[in-house]
């Protein structure tokens, strides 16, 4: 009897093993068949944003659906793949696409658990779900991802099947693969990883949202622990490694930029041109576009507009906290309290939002939106002094629960500093065929999207001069011309009244030359220049160098720089005089390249002394480059002699109530102009004139962009003389100071108000000359 009850129960095992094996090769021969080409997979051409670089290769940029960065296996560090596998998939090479004990380990866990507590899908699996399956629930698809993965494994090495998946992988934050997500979390490629940061990407997958280190830290800080627990169980790192790891402070970028130099505002001229060109296939295609910018420049130009409004920023004063917030009496709930307090303040240009849990005159304790714990003293304090007494106004005072501002110092110390009001621009160009090397549009690209090199149209005060001058060269003017600086009563002023200018320093120099004139920015000389050229003389000579005539009316205040400009139009016209007069076109595209290498697209502008059009004599840029120069070396503009080069010629600009300051200066290798004002229009403050507010930002610029470029000759061109000018009435003079003529308008040789040949005046009458020049 046992004996036949065992026969029956083998006989009843045995046909339900065949039931089940005609069963599974029933379902094998009807999904088999439509399982998908493996074609995706060994052709792989994911969707690759558009990216933008600088001239040397540094990525200022990307735009697209998924941020992506491809990697090939022998480039991941091995620390990144045990990290990967330790996380997913420790079993990966021995497996054949579906690991039986990982299945079977996980089904224990779970009954254990008494719930779905632990999953059994491989690296392979999860290859196959990604590229060809759905994410539903179902025993058709379950059936389907094993079937995909053991074709897969049938297909691909091990290494392939990986490579994909560290490329494909999603990761949070748009981000797709561990390359980009090393960049986006941590800001540096996957070779730079160190075992702590490896284990936090490779915590990831499980769940990108839950653990993503920026909206949860806490939890991805759990995942990550369990992930270096499994690398040290499977003994791919050491207990010392593994120790050291779990104390690391993760330094987990916010901002969540990819780039490696930040150039956002351009970055957005190039994304808005290149969708112009190509469309909405400019986001997937793998597009990459090479700039004219250089990384250098464009660092240098972004810490000189950062520190220059920063320096503005303080001189005026700290004017208190941003908000306050409740905080606990004690450390239970800190964290929560100050994660709520700082979640919608992000870093601004290195100005760290933190809360302040204790403060006084000697000390302020405070906790960043990484829970670090900052203590600042000393000089740290002095900025915001004022506010760290116990009697001031409420509203300025900094106490337990206020919101500050913190930054670091170039020493690595901390001190207070707060969000500047002020907005500035920086633009620099190669003035041979323009090229623009660097563009910072404002302090902050994330705080405030509006490109003030090209969108902001502001008054460019006497930075304006050179192009009144440079036509009054062509009306017989020159250097040596003498004017006279004295009040002068027009009619045209506010409610009927005369129109009476001044000025800046409201003293007046009676007759002096032209190149005085210039160099000491005198307003009443260059009122009484355009009145003997004529504005409307001027409006048409401007637009030689590019600028709109709409924009600049025909009347004398043209001659202070009352019209409007942007900073990119001002870069330009002084690019004709660094050239020796020629126009070119500003440009900021070199080259468009597509996903495999074909240039696209390859500029070829027009350069100066070859294709570019000559708009002015070649003397008068000579000439006006020489007058220019003297504005550096004895005036407005003296402190970029602290530079120790001889070859920077240039002008400041400040306008009424010095609601805009400026500097536009060059050699001939490089021309940058540099602006500081505000949005909404009003003023700087009494003593923040060009030389005070905009200088500085274009000598720190150009003292790192010049930096080992060898100084610039100017040699005279043909059609200048050189002829010695008594400075005190600008006739010739044997014992007098050279100065440069053409060769058509040489000084007098007497007095400039009788009609001696080669008077500029010659012809007309002394009154007609008194009329026009004083």
């Amino acid at each position: 009897m046992i004996l036949r009850w065992w026969r029956y129960a083998l006989l009843v095992a045995l046909a339900g093993g065949l039931l089940a094996a005609i069963l599974a090769a029933l379902i094998v021969s009807l999904i088999y068949p439509q399982l998908p080409s493996l074609e995706i997979l060994t052709d792989y051409r994911p969707k690759i944003p558009l990216r933008i670089y600088t001239a040397d290769g540094s990525l200022i940029g990307e735009f697209g659906e998924e941020r992506r960065a491809l990697v090939k296996i022998e480039d991941v560090p091995t620390t990144m793949r045990h990290a990967i596998l330790a996380a997913e998939d420790d079993r990966f090479y021995q497996h054949g696409g579906v690991d039986y004990m990982g299945v079977a380990r996980a089904a224990i866990a779970n009954l254990t658990a008494g719930g779905a507590r632990e999953g059994a899908s491989t690296i392979t699996m999860q290859v196959a779900r990604n590229f060809f399956l759905s994410s539903e629930k179902t025993l058709t698809r379950k059936v389907s991802e094993v079937m995909l993965a053991m074709k897969i494994e049938h297909k691909l090495s091990k290494d392939q099947i990986l490579e994909l998946y560290i490329n494909q992988i999603y990761l949070g934050q748009r981000s797709y693969g561990f390359a980009a997500a090393s960049q986006l979390y941590f800001g540096k490629p996957l070779s730079q990883l160190n075992i702590a940061e490896s284990a936090m990407l490779a915590g990831l997958p499980k769940a990108p949202s839950r653990y993503n280190p920026v909206v949860n830290p806490k939890r991805a800080k759990i995942r990550q622990q369990y992930v270096l627990k499994r690398m040290f169980s499977l003994r791919y790192i050491k207990e010392g490694e593994y120790q050291t790891a779990l104390k690391q402070t993760l330094h987990i970028r916010h901002d969540l930029q990819v780039a490696e130099v930040r150039a956002d505002h351009i970055a957005e001229l190039v994304r808005q041109n290149l969708y112009e060109r190509y469309h909405e296939q400019i986001y997937s295609s793998g597009i990459k576009v090479y700039t004219t910018l250089r990384r250098t420049d464009q660092e240098a130009a972004n810490e000189a507009l950062r520190q220059g409004v920063l320096d503005y920023d303080r001189r005026h004063g700290y004017r208190g906290p941003e908000g306050f917030t409740d905080l606990p009496k004690n450390d239970a709930g800190m964290d929560e309290a100050v994660e709520s307090a700082l979640a919608d303040l992000d870093e601004v240009a290195g100005l760290e939002p933190a809360v302040v849990f204790d403060a006084n005159l000697k000390r302020l304790l405070a906790y960043t939106k990484d829970m670090e714990k900052i203590e600042i003293n000393g000089d740290g304090l002095r900025f915001a002094q004022k506010s760290l007494v116990a009697n001031v106004d409420s509203k300025q005072r900094i106490r337990r629960g206020s919101i500050i501002r913190i930054t670091q110092d170039n020493k690595g110390k901390w001190q207070i500093a707060q969000l500047p009001q002020a907005e500035a621009a920086l633009v620099s160009v190669d003035p041979l065929d323009g090229a623009i090397r660097s563009m910072a549009g404002g302090f902050d690209y994330n705080r405030n999207k509006f490109n003030h090199v090209t969108q902001a149209w502001r008054q460019p005060g006497s930075s304006f001069k050179p192009f009144v001058y440079s036509a009054a060269l062509e009306k017989g003017f020159t250097p040596a011309t003498i004017i006279n600086d004295a009040p002068l009563s027009l009619p045209g002023g506010a409610a009927g009244e005369a129109w009476e200018p001044k000025n800046f320093d409201g003293s007046y120099a009676g007759p002096i030359r032209l190149r005085t004139a210039l160099t000491k920015s005198k307003n009443l000389v260059s009122i009484r220049i355009l009145q003997s050229i004529t504005p409307e003389y001027a409006q048409d000579y401007i637009t030689r160098f590019g600028f709109d005539a709409a924009q600049h009316p025909p009347y004398l205040t043209m001659a202070l720089g009352a019209g409007s400009v942007t900073p990119l139009q001002m870069v330009a016209g002084y690019s004709v005089f660094a050239n020796g007069g020629y126009r070119v076109q500003p440009y900021f595209i070199d080259r468009i390249v597509d996903s495999h290498g074909k240039v696209l697209m390859q500029s070829k502008p027009a350069r100066a002394g070859e294709s570019a059009e000559r708009v002015i004599d070649a003397r008068n840029a000579f000439v006006m480059t020489s007058l220019m120069q003297d504005v550096v070396r004895l005036g407005t503009a003296t402190k970029a002699m602290q530079l120790g080069r001889q070859d920077l010629a240039g002008k400041t600009g400040t306008t009424n109530d010095q609601i805009d300051a400026w500097f536009c200066g060059f050699n001939s290798r490089l021309v940058a102009v540099a602006w500081i004002g505000f949005d909404r229009p009003r003023s700087l403050g009494g003593n923040e004139t060009g030389g005070h507010a905009a200088l500085p930002i274009w000598v720190s610029y150009m003292g790192k962009a010049l930096k080992n470029v060898p100084e610039s000759n100017y040699p005279p061109p043909e059609g200048i003389s050189v002829i010695k000018i008594n400075p005190q009435n600008g006739q010739i003079d044997d014992k007098g100071i050279p100065e440069f003529f053409y060769q058509e308008f040489p000084p007098p040789a007497q007095s400039m108000w009788g009609e001696e040949p080669g008077s500029i005046m010659g012809g007309k009458s002394t009154d007609e000359i008194k009329d026009q020049l004083f």
